[in-house]
């Protein structure tokens, strides 16, 4: 069976901007996303996080590193503060190899970001 590359996104709102809160809500994110889409560390390609202008206190990736995914590329960046945006989210955008076609992806949305893609099932 062939293999692709394919990228899958998520995003979660923070519950409060401290260390904890920034590294639970990342972590949360990232295992739920990896779980529903069957994808091992083995099959990481790298994995793009963006914060919120009002998250400050840790850099999302670290939450990756804490799950032993430090050899994966990782990326912060700044989400772009459009004025009426949602605030304190983290939003995930993970590359990987496999044999999935899109349609069987599943993007991850929690604890309020769901309203983020009204295009989505709940």
């Amino acid at each position: 069976m062939p293999m692709w590359v394919r990228a899958v996104r998520g995003a979660i709102v923070v519950p409060e901007d401290t260390p904890e809160g920034v590294l639970g809500a990342t972590e949360r994110l990232l295992r739920t996303l990896l779980d529903r889409n069957a994808i091992a560390p083995e099959d990481l390609i790298s994995i793009l996080f963006t914060a919120t202008d009002d998250l400050r206190a840790a850099f999302p990736a670290e939450a990756a590193r804490r799950m032993g995914l430090g050899r994966v590329p990782l990326l912060c960046a700044r989400e772009l503060p459009v004025r009426g945006s949602m605030p304190s989210v983290v939003r995930v955008l993970v590359h990987f190899h496999t044999d999935r076609t899109p349609e069987a992806l599943e993007p991850v949305y929690l604890d309020g970001a769901e309203s983020l893609r009204d295009d989505l099932d709940p």
